[in-house]
Order: structure tokens, then sequence, then C-alpha cells
């Protein structure tokens, strides 16, 4: 039961390709052939391992019971010229948004953005060639045969970036769940304490006219998350692909402006470029506010950011939220 509260979104493996199978030695041997030429065939290819793309999975728990991830090796060639088996190639299935690195350089490796896309992430090692290869005019007993390529190893790492349109950004227990719950058809576990949601929860937002949009509930922010306190860097990395940010923040706070500076501040020292999504700040939780107490409020907000006031019991103000997010969504890119 605890596995699928755990905040999956990054696993670390270590994989290895197939090596090619070695290419055989051998001469043509038969009753009527005492010395004939050579026939080694060649060795098969070893395994790939590859990513595939798959639009019905979320997280990436069903890669955690893969502690090595070994593709088979290929077969040796034999006489006969007969080339050997490849070996077995490993398909890894992922959620859209993976991204795969080398842990020792760093460097992305593949990246999947689409269902049923393949990459190839770890090529098996080619075959060697079987000595008949090398037969020449003037070398007709070649005792030459390659050997096979090795495959590739190594520690990988896997991270998932949830890819959703809006991204719900708030410290925890503003009320996020219960908002995704209300708005969608998601059913997130909500309790009333600090870090109830430890895994990204998406849903789907049914708007007007058949049209969705896709909203993500964001394990909370805490101060310092920027500098790797808390779940930190893996949250933040979350919200990097969202078009939009919500800014959650709960009437009830002791000062709704700096809750907002605090949670913006985290987000442009984790990577400026955070600061160029379109935010909206949802005051939630204001069904306990009378007309004074929101006037009070707006003017402490920041000007030239949209918000508005919502509760999830009361179900008040979330048609004007889904407009407003649609239109944010929807709105022309400036200079098209």
């Amino acid at each position: 039961m605890s596995e699928k509260n755990n905040f999956i979104d990054y696993i670390r493996i270590f994989c290895r390709s197939g090596h090619g199978g070695a290419g055989a030695k051998h001469f043509m041997r038969n009753k009527l052939t005492a010395k004939g030429g050579p026939d080694g065939g060649d060795g098969g290819r070893g395994g790939h391992i590859i990513l595939r793309g798959n639009s019905q999975m979320w997280t990436l728990l069903h890669l955690r019971y893969f502690k090595n991830v070994l593709a088979e090796n290929g077969e040796g060639g034999s006489k006969n010229n007969c080339t050997g088996h490849d070996g077995k190639d490993i398909v890894l299935e992922v959620p859209l948004g993976t991204v795969a690195r080398d842990e020792e350089t760093g460097k992305i490796e593949a990246e999947i953005l689409e269902d049923g896309q393949e990459i190839i992430w770890m090529k098996g090692g080619r075959g060697g060639l079987g000595n008949s290869n090398f037969a020449t005019p003037t070398n007709q007993v070649p005792e030459h045969a390659q050997p096979g390529e090795p495959g590739v190893e190594g520690w990988k790492n896997i991270e998932l970036k949830v890819l959703a349109d809006v991204g719900l950004v708030g410290f925890p227990n503003a009320g996020k769940s219960t908002l995704l719950s209300v708005i969608t058809a998601a059913k997130p576990k909500i309790a009333n304490y600090a870090f109830t949601t430890l895994t990204p929860q998406l849903g789907m937002v049914a708007y007007r006219d058949s049209k969705s949009f896709c909203i993500a509930d964001l394990p909370g922010i805490i101060e310092g998350a920027a500098e790797g306190k808390g779940l930190g860097h893996r949250f933040l990395r979350h919200i990097e692909r969202n078009a939009v940010l919500l800014f959650l923040i709960p009437a009830d706070s002791a000062d709704h402006r700096k809750e907002f500076e605090i949670l913006r501040n985290e987000l442009e020292q984790y990577n400026p470029e955070m600061l160029q999504k379109d935010f909206i700040i949802a005051i939630s939780k204001s069904d306990m506010l009378d007309d004074e107490l929101k006037e009070a409020i707006s003017k402490e907000l920041p000007k030239g950011i949209p918000h508005l006031f919502i509760s999830s019991v009361t179900q008040t103000g979330l048609t004007a939220l889904k407009d407003l997010l649609w239109e944010t969504l929807n709105k022309p890119v400036a200079g098209n």
C-alpha cells in the first residue's frame, strides 16, 4: 500500500545491452570435401534496450522492480555460413514526458513524448563477421573471424516530468487535492495534513463543447525547495512543462502576498524561465470570506496577475476558474 503513495518520478537503474555474437572460424568439411573453403557464419546482434511511450502510464513505479536490465547476447555464428540468432530486445514502457540520462555524464539520451514512440536507447553490439567474409583470391583459407562487439552498460537515470496544461502550485494543505477532486474525475486521497500528495495527481477537466484540458496537482512546495529541502527538486521538475501555473493560496493564510512571493521565488531560483509562464492566483476556501475581506485580500495581491476567489466545498467560482484557465491556455501567441 505504501508503495503506491511514493513520489515516483525518478528511477536509478543499471542497464546493459547484449553483446554481439562472435563470427565463426570454420572450413567446410564433409565426406566429399576434405579441405573446403571457409564457411564460418556471422554472429547475431546483441539485444537492444528500447524505450516505448505509453499514454496509459502516469508513473515510473513499474520500473522499480527491475534492479538490472540486461539484454540477451547475440548467438555466435556457426558452420555452413549459419548466422547466429540476434539477442532478444528488452522494451521498457514508460509514461509520456520521460527523460533518460546517463548517470555519469548527465547527458540526456532519450526523451519520450508520444504514445507508441520507440527509441533504441542502448544498442546491442554488432555480431562479428565469420571467416567466410575474409576469403580473397590471395588468401583462400582465412584463419580470421571477428569477435562480436560488446554491448554498452552503465547506471542510468530515468525521470518523469508530468505533461499537464495546468500545474497547481501551493504550500501543503492549500486545498489542491480537494480542488482537483471537484473539477476533474481524479480521486486523490485527501487528508488534512502537510505533504498529503506525494504523487502528482493528474486529472482531465471537462470543459464546454467536449473540450478538455489536463491539470496536475503537484506535491506541496515548501520554502527552501529550490535548495533541495523537503521534496525540493523532485517536485519542481514536474512544473517545468506546465503552460499555466495556478497558485492556490488559502483564504485563511496569514499573508497572501507573502505566500505568493515565496512560491514565486522558489520557482525563480530553480529555473528563471518558469517566470515566462502564465500565472493565475486562486484564493481557496473563500466560502469563509465576506465581500469586505475579499476586497482587502484583492488589494494585497500583486497587480497584473489575474486572481479569483473559489471554494471547492461550495463549488463557488469554479466555472469562472475553468473559463479563465481555458482562455489563458488558448490565447493567441504574441507575434502570430
